[in-house]
């Protein structure tokens, strides 16, 4: 989650323009236009960039959360009844100056299964000979920043609303992209949401953020043809959901149950009325 930026090569190289036409093109016809970007040689020379500053930490905790024995669940959510009511919320919302996407509303959502299934929101100690089951769900969200991608999270979800998170995720951005994320800002997660559908795919193994013991990958929104109630083929939106977990002291069992109560709250967003506090 953690990447930085790829320096550009130094040479330059040259262009190359197309001069004759490709096979099977009709005598007579002009010739394709001049490439905006010019192939380029394969001539540019190689280039060793040393792995330094936030690549160089990405390379540590990834190293770390490879060697977790992991398990991975995947199923996808119906998503149009919580289209329809962030429909209706999203005016709302900007009334009180917030924007309102749908991610406030699938963190509040596993927040309620978290409460559920507290296994899931835990840290694990480093040779695994215990844990500890964390008592607020500091939920992390990847933040772009000029320095590459940062997992800041929202404190407390389990105390606040939808309309809270929405706004505390506007702040995040707002300093992630003015570079003035905090180590407080930074540190202290228990459970990680990625959100990798905003720039596109359907399913992917998240690898865990050490010491917690899960993490959810979200895929792109799609629409898929389905069977209704009356064997009628209609049309539904559906997100693809990837969760990981620490198959040391987590079972498929309690992921699978964990993801289907977090399904039930998207798929019919009116439950969390209930539910939340």
């Amino acid at each position: 989650y953690i990447s930085g930026n790829r320096s550009s090569a130094s040479s330059e190289a040259p262009t190359q323009t197309i001069s004759s036409a490709p096979s099977g093109m009709a005598s007579g016809s002009s010739p394709p236009p001049r490439l905006s970007n010019p192939i380029v040689s394969a001539t540019m020379r190689d280039q060793i960039v040393p792995v330094r500053g936030l690549e160089r930490i990405m390379v540590q905790t990834m190293t770390k959360a490879h060697s977790v024995p992991t398990l991975l669940y995947s199923d996808e959510f119906e998503m149009d009844e919580l289209i329809q009511v962030r429909a209706e919320c999203k005016k709302l919302a900007a009334e009180r100056g917030v924007k309102l996407t749908y991610l406030p509303f699938i963190i509040k959502a596993a927040s309620l299964a978290l409460l559920e299934y507290p296994k899931m929101n835990a840290h694990v100690n480093e040779d695994c000979s215990e844990y500890v089951l964390k008592g607020t769900h500091n939920i992390g969200v990847a933040v772009q920043t000029a320095s590459g991608l940062l997992v800041p999270n929202v404190k407390s979800v389990e105390t606040k609303t939808v309309l809270q998170i929405a706004s505390e995720l506007t702040e995040l951005q707002k300093l992630g992209h003015d570079g003035s994320l905090t180590k407080e800002h930074l540190t202290g997660g228990t459970f990680t949401i990625s959100n990798i559908g905003s720039i596109g795919g359907t399913v992917c193994k998240p690898l865990l953020v050490v010491p917690e013991v899960a993490i959810a990958a979200l895929g792109k929104f799609q629409a898929k043809p389905k069977f209704d109630e009356d064997d009628e083929i209609v049309q539904t939106s559906v997100m693809n959901v990837s969760l990981s977990a620490d198959h040391r002291v987590i079972d498929g069992a309690t992921v699978a149950r964990f993801s289907n109560l977090w399904k039930q709250y998207l798929e019919k967003p009116a439950s969390m009325l209930l539910d939340a506090k």
